[in-house]
């Protein structure tokens, strides 16, 4: 197959970027504003003279599902958002963490659907779906005019039922069918291992779910909490999610009591989330990695930690996003996500950064210079100074690594992916524990570089020979082992890990710091 342009999808798609949400039922209230009549008035009268007069045949669902209440939220701020039926039917499965189908992550690479990755232990898993395949047809139906979520819709189905997948894959000549039987699949946000003795690592990678909170302490209860003397939390590229499990994640860290976060607007009360801690999760010192994709929910936990010196906080600058959106359903099963609140941290930062002097796609995408707003200055527990302004400025700083111009073309092009396919082309998956590239793969990898006459030098692949190696390591142990195996693979050989290991003795410090100051304010303490 040729090479073609990749783009990983997940199954569920909810846009409604990096949010944090709390659950609101809609209140319809009456009231005698003239300009809401007229604006009203404006709005049906527009719609009335689009239905007659328009060249072609309107829907109500067209203009106003697509059109008119997007436009109006749009003109709101970046992150209230319009959900059509089946845009809030998904949300509300992603929000659960469950449902029934063959448990995989699907991709799309070029026009095709691809699978990304079988779930482990999932119907899809054990009936030998593997990453690469091309799904061809779902129940004998032609699905290459399909899109992903198409797809996604005709493997989904009630438990028990089976369905029938069949796939192209490399090294065999004729197309591959498999029937898998649908069942629960419960999908999980949180990982969790040990990166050396008494040092564990934990990863959110969203708070979208419910099930985040009690997978966070199922995971550390598997490890043994007694045991960790230190902690790397990891919440790069977590966009957000729901308030409520940053709350019980962040709140387990911190005394009883303590305030994780407060939101108030104008309809809504000031509402005031505290810490519900335990036990064990006050004993060790924690370093969070955060980045500029980190947002939403994910700045809340880092802002609490942050402001109670409970952590010391790695990385880059985060999104800067202070701003809490209520889930409103509306008739015909469509929903609002509708900003009610701006949130504050423990301290008082309103972290939100500048959304009403620029277009929403600098706001999400272009470069961001808005750094702290230095007369927002408050302090964490200890004393030390913090800021508001454009997110959760890190205690220590991590400078990501620049790529180079052909590492950048080659994560792009998807001839990794494609490799793997080909390596392993016929054959069952299969790898040495621990297993590295050798100089033979990585040269049978230059030499699939050249039959795809991909541009690139002997001088740039040379310089750039240990990021190919560990790139092709990651793409074939997610085919040998699974994703999670892959991953932990590649965070033990994370720099910014490694500088976050480095980094314990100065949580401790603070650790340390903060139960001496806040012993010392007690109204307890002897005299």
């Amino acid at each position: 197959m040729s090479m073609k342009r990749r783009q990983t999808v997940l199954v569920a798609l909810l846009a409604i970027g990096s949010a944090a949400l709390v659950f609101r039922p809609v209140a319809y209230a009456a009231s005698s504003d003239e300009d809401m009549i007229n604006g009203i008035r404006a709005i049906t009268d527009a719609y009335s003279l689009i239905e007659k007069n328009f060249a072609d045949p309107v829907s109500s669902e067209q203009v106003l599902y697509q059109g008119a209440i997007p436009g109006m939220l749009h003109t709101l701020d970046p992150h209230s958002n319009f959900l059509d039926p089946d845009e809030w039917r998904e949300a509300q499965r992603r929000q659960s963490a469950q449902y029934y189908g063959v448990g995989m992550e699907l991709t799309t690479d070029g026009d095709a659907v691809v699978v990304g990755q079988p779930f482990p232990n999932s119907p899809a898993a054990g009936v030998g779906l593997r990453r690469g395949d091309i799904i061809i047809g779902v129940d004998k139906q032609d699905v290459h005019m399909l899109d992903l979520g198409a797809v996604a819709n005709l493997l989904r189905g009630p438990r028990g039922t089976q369905v029938t997948v069949t796939v192209q894959r490399e090294g065999f000549a004729q197309p591959i069918s498999f029937t898998v039987t649908r069942a629960a699949i419960q999908t999980s946000l949180v990982d969790a291992f040990w990166l050396k003795p008494g040092i564990a690592y934990l990863k959110i990678t969203s708070f979208e779910s419910q099930s985040v909170a009690p997978d966070v302490e199922a995971a550390l209860k598997r490890l043994g909490e007694s045991t960790i003397n230190g902690l790397v939390l990891d919440l790069r590229e977590n966009p957000g999610g729901l308030v409520t499990d940053a709350v019980s994640v962040a709140g387990r860290f911190l005394r009883s009591g303590q305030t994780v976060v407060s939101h108030r607007g104008r309809a809504e009360a000031e509402q005031v989330f505290r810490a519900k801690p335990q036990a064990e999760g006050q004993k060790y010192p924690i370093v969070v990695l955060v980045n500029r994709r980190s947002a939403s929910a994910a700045e809340i936990v880092a802002g609490a930690l942050q402001d109670h010196d409970r952590a010391w906080i790695l990385g880059e600058t985060t999104f800067g996003k202070g701003l809490v959106q209520g889930q409103y359903e509306l008739s015909e099963g469509a929903a609002l996500v509708l900003t009610i609140a701006h949130y504050y941290t423990p301290s008082g930062r309103l972290i939100q950064r500048d959304y009403q002097h620029r277009s929403f796609f600098d706001y999400y995408y272009a470069g961001r210079n808005d750094g702290p707003n230095l007369a927002d200055v408050k302090a964490t527990d200890s004393g030390r100074k913090v800021f508001g302004g454009g997110g959760i400025t890190p205690d220590e700083q991590f400078n990501p690594p620049h790529y180079s111009l052909f590492e950048r073309r080659l994560a792009a092009s998807g001839a990794l992916f494609h490799f793997g396919s080909v390596y392993f082309s016929g054959k069952n998956p299969q790898l040495p524990e621990n297993w590295v590239p050798d100089n033979a793969a990585i040269e049978k990898f230059r030499a699939y570089l050249r039959d795809l006459q991909f541009p690139v030098t002997d001088q740039e692949f040379s310089a750039d020979r240990q990021f190919v190696s560990d790139q092709i390591r990651f793409e074939l142990y997610r085919r040998a082992f699974g994703r999670q195996d892959a991953d932990r693979a590649a965070i033990q050989s994370d720099p910014e890990v490694g500088q976050a290991i480095d980094s314990m003795p100065k949580a401790q410090a603070l650790f340390q710091e903060v139960q001496r100051v806040l012993a010392q304010r007690s109204p307890l303490r002897q005299r």
